[in-house]
């Protein structure tokens, strides 16, 4: 299975019984000529418009019938929308979040869970890539950071939660176990994106995490990446049938997809964040794939196409689940991961365990 991105502006997709047919303009700014890509149906998982295309009726009916969502995005791959097949009927799923959600202890603990996962894998790669050569300067920052991530971990761990619930129900986040937890999280990134600075072999401005906009080419490629994931993501809750909307370490907000972004924390690093130096260590990007429009730094149209590319690599890339112990991509781990806290939260397991890398 897999996503079929539809990057070229005004491309059609159409489709002729068991294929989608994708009918590409020429481009006079480019070059490039008129052609006809044919993609078995089946095979497609998702389908992700950015900019100006259409998708016809047909197709999008025939991608419904086999549970395929599509997505729409800008030219710029802001999510702007998503078309879904129809909602699990698997009520009892949802009325389990929702119980969950209202018991604050249960909420924290869970949490806690998604932050532990997501520092446990930031250590992990730091780790991963500091391994081994001669203890430079910077190998001793890395290690640094790896400690201080590490003793972050603890404290998640030891974080005691009120019973009572905030003391302010209105600003749940403040003075609370929730907050702390929070800050707990945001120190981590903070730690692990000061470190990522080192381990890139390039120089493209990167000095930590900027998001709106993202100054510089490393920012862009992070955001945009994330932004994808989320789409995955948002897939897989909804698979399963939970409610995006109703999360346990994001705070609730209208439109804010709560639980998509806490089942994402664990998986940023595995997935965006090894594709980002991979394309960059790789020099499979390189400066020239930027442009700077307005002040504000985006990827070219050649390069968002080799970086999907890798992106989509990374997703079929296949490993042994840390819980399941047998070989899922990382595609369907974001949909195992998924299952996970629904057997959680119907009571069918003691504990919901992160997605965490060795």
């Amino acid at each position: 299975m897999t996503t079929l991105y539809l990057t070229e502006p005004y491309s059609t997709v159409r489709k002729d019984g068991d294929t989608l047919i994708v009918q590409i303009p020429e481009n006079k700014e480019t070059g490039a000529e008129k052609r006809t890509v044919r993609v078995p149906l089946l095979k497609v998982e998702q389908v992700v418009v950015m900019g100006d295309s259409t998708v016809t009726t047909p197709a999008l009916l025939a991608l419904l019938e086999q549970n395929a969502e599509v997505c729409f995005c800008d030219y710029w791959g802001r999510f702007k929308g998503r078309l879904a097949p129809e909602v699990t009927k698997n009520i009892f799923v949802r009325t389990g979040q929702f119980r969950l959600h209202e018991n604050y202890p249960q909420r924290v603990a869970l949490a806690k869970r998604f932050v532990r996962g997501k520092l446990h894998n930031q250590r992990t790669l730091i780790l991963r890539s500091n391994r081994g050569g001669e203890r430079t300067e910077i190998s001793v920052r890395l290690a640094d950071y790896a400690e201080q991530i590490g003793a972050l971990i603890d404290e998640v761990d030891k974080l005691s939660v009120e019973q009572d619930g905030p003391p302010d129900p209105r600003y749940p986040q403040a003075q609370s176990a929730l907050g702390a937890l929070n800050g707990l999280e945001g120190s981590g990134a903070a730690a692990f994106f000061a470190a990522f600075r080192h381990l890139l072999k390039q120089d493209l401005g990167f000095d930590g995490r900027h998001r709106r906009p993202p100054t510089d080419p490393v920012n862009v490629l992070l955001s945009y990446g994330y932004t994808l994931l989320m789409n995955h993501v948002m897939s897989a809750v909804q698979i399963v049938g939970f409610d995006p909307y109703i999360g346990f370490l994001h705070s609730e907000g209208y439109g804010k997809p709560a639980l998509a972004l806490d089942l994402m924390e664990e998986m940023r690093t595995p997935i965006v964040d090894s594709v980002v130096m991979t394309v960059i260590n790789k020099n499979i990007l390189r400066a020239e794939h930027f442009e700077e429009i307005l002040g504000v730094q985006r990827l070219t149209p050649s390069g968002r196409k080799l970086y999907l590319q890798q992106f989509e690599q990374r997703l079929n890339t296949e490993i042994e689940h840390p819980v399941f112990k047998y070989k899922a991509t990382y595609r369907r781990c974001l949909e195992l991961q998924a299952r996970l806290l629904a057997k959680f939260v119907l009571g069918e397991l003691p504990d919901y365990r992160p997605f965490q890398v060795r």
